[in-house]
């Protein structure tokens, strides 16, 4: 075994009074320097400095000899399966409001996770010590789920070759100090202010995050990713004639500071004063059943919600999902092709591998129509005799896994933005979401839309807000008769919640039309 490089306990006590210090001392000391306490090292496998089988987290005491003993003990009570998640995480949080600090913190997480499978059941436990005993009794702990004769050993590991990563950064975040993500706060925060006397308050926080994870898989697959996250977020409170409406936009990424470009930050700020300012003018459109137009990117946001969970094989497997039945049978009209995809470069929702160490792909969900397949763990798709689509997802260290979403998207259909909104004689256009709620098995759905537009005689007239879409996820996929070529995928700040875990997702939309919605409001004005 390898020589202990740092204690996990004597690492986050001088990683959190390190971070503390260097965020006092640079907010407010003018940036002053100070010694980064975070273990550095992004890559993986030998070039980033550990070896070829625990790469990274060598630099913690994780060897093969570790890795091998756990897996064995794990597997000690005649479990078909069993895998390691081991996790390192760092994010930094800075925020202004009306120009002034008033947020600045970091957080480490240092853990891991055991698995172990029998038949259709898991057992499983996690510790935050990484001494070889504490790692052992976790998976102790996690093969109490089965009662049989003990499987063999791993008798050799095997490191996957990813592809070129589809989230390399020009600077690890371990590098860019606070002396540079505060005059970017500072800018967005005068350039906000600076388009219009109306706004009155501004506030804008930036996120960055460092992690990587190691996957060990008793069938003697080895896994290692670095994964950056980051995200900047902006609102706004403007007030006229003693009115004030407020917004909200950001923007995310599996990416180092480069995507905060001049021209992104111009965008983002642009695109927040747009959309709090125009509520000013804003109607509420009268209510009822009428057209619908979902324009592109955010309007993803209920293909996620009340479509996407529906795919998620977990549901089918149980018979909670309406989709639980629908393989091999159209669900849509055959213009629509659904996706869900790990492989877009920088996107918030991509990965090289998911939580079980599988490559991740995209996974073609909907084809002319057709429902195609499910998004699978390891487990569901054991259980369907299909391959794992690399959507086996969890929030950390201390979670099992499950199939969860990346970035799912509608893909471009043959018609035209123009042609669609050209197309309605009396409805409405959604730009953008806020609150939501759904009932994941059924797909019913409530939607909270914060912009949009009324479209009279085939174009938009007036600005709306204050209007809730309502329906049934699957009925309105199945009602979508014109999808335009417009494809975007949002690269806003979300986040997916399900059974209590939270993970980064994508999604978006090319602008689409449906016939037929439930549109709430409080009747005409204006």
């Amino acid at each position: 075994m390898s020589d202990r490089k740092i204690s996990r306990r004597s690492f986050l006590g001088y990683s959190a009074a390190s971070f503390a210090a260097l965020a006092a001392a640079d907010v407010l000391s003018g940036c002053a320097t100070a010694d980064k306490a975070q273990v550095k090292g992004t890559g993986t496998g030998a070039a980033a400095g550990g070896s070829m089988i625990t790469g990274y987290f060598e630099r913690f005491g994780i060897d093969e000899d570790i890795i091998r003993r756990a897996l064995a003990a794990a597997m000690s009570k005649g479990a078909d399966f069993a895998d390691l998640f081991f996790q390192h995480r760092v994010v930094n949080h800075l925020a202004l409001e009306d120009g002034e600090v008033n947020q600045a913190y970091a957080s480490v997480a240092l853990g891991m996770g055991v698995r172990a499978v029998k038949g259709d059941q898991t057992g499983y436990a996690y510790t935050e010590d990484f001494e070889p005993e504490a790692i052992a009794n976790a998976a102790l702990t996690a093969a109490a789920i089965a009662d049989a004769k003990a499987q063999g050993a791993v008798a050799d590991f095997r490191r996957i070759e990813l592809p070129p990563s589809r989230y390399a950064v020009k600077r690890d975040w371990e590098d860019v100090r606070i002396a540079e993500k505060l005059p970017l706060l500072q800018s967005v925060n005068s350039a906000l202010f600076a388009k219009d006397p109306r706004i009155q308050k501004v506030a804008a926080s930036l996120a960055d995050e460092s992690g990587h994870i190691l996957v060990a898989r008793s069938d003697g697959l080895i896994a290692e990713d670095a994964q950056p996250m980051t995200s900047l977020a902006v609102s706004a409170i403007a007030e006229q004639n003693g009115r004030r409406e407020s917004n909200f936009c950001s923007l995310s990424g599996r990416s180092g500071i480069e995507l905060f470009s001049d021209e992104a930050v111009s965008r983002l700020v642009d695109k927040t004063a747009q959309r709090t300012l125009v509520l000013f003018e804003a109607v509420q459109p009268p209510a009822g059943i009428m057209p619908v137009v979902l324009t592109a990117g955010s309007s993803g946001i209920l293909l996620h919600e009340a479509i996407g969970h529906g795919m998620e094989a977990d549901f089918n497997r149980k018979g909670i999902s309406i989709y639980a039945d629908k393989i091999g049978k159209p669900i849509a009209k055959d213009i629509v092709n659904v996706v869900d995809d790990g492989t877009l470069p920088g996107a918030r929702g991509s990965l090289n591998i998911d939580d079980e160490g599988n490559p991740a792909k995209k996974t073609v969900l909907v084809e002319k129509g057709v429902l195609k397949t499910y998004l699978h763990d390891r487990i569901s798709a054991k259980h369907y005799g299909v391959e794992p689509t690399g959507n086996g997802r969890r929030e950390s260290y201390a979670c099992a896994p499950m199939p969860r979403m990346r970035a799912t998207y509608m893909e471009n259909g043959p018609h035209k933005r123009e042609e669609i909104i050209a197309s309605v004689k009396k409805g409405i256009l959604c730009e953008s979401f806020t609150n939501g709620q759904v009932q994941i098995g059924a797909g019913d759905f409530t939607f909270y839309v914060k912009n949009g537009w009324l479209i009279e005689d085939g174009k938009l007239t007036r600005p709306i807000k204050d209007v809730n879409l309502i329906g049934n996820g699957p009925k309105v996929l199945s009602q979508v008769d014109m999808v335009a070529d417009d494809l975007l995928v949002d690269d806003g700040r979300w986040t997916c919640g399900k059974d209590g875990q939270s993970v980064p997702v994508s999604q978006g939309m090319p602008t689409v039309r449906v016939p037929e919605m439930t549109v709430g409001g409080q009747g005409s004005q204006g």
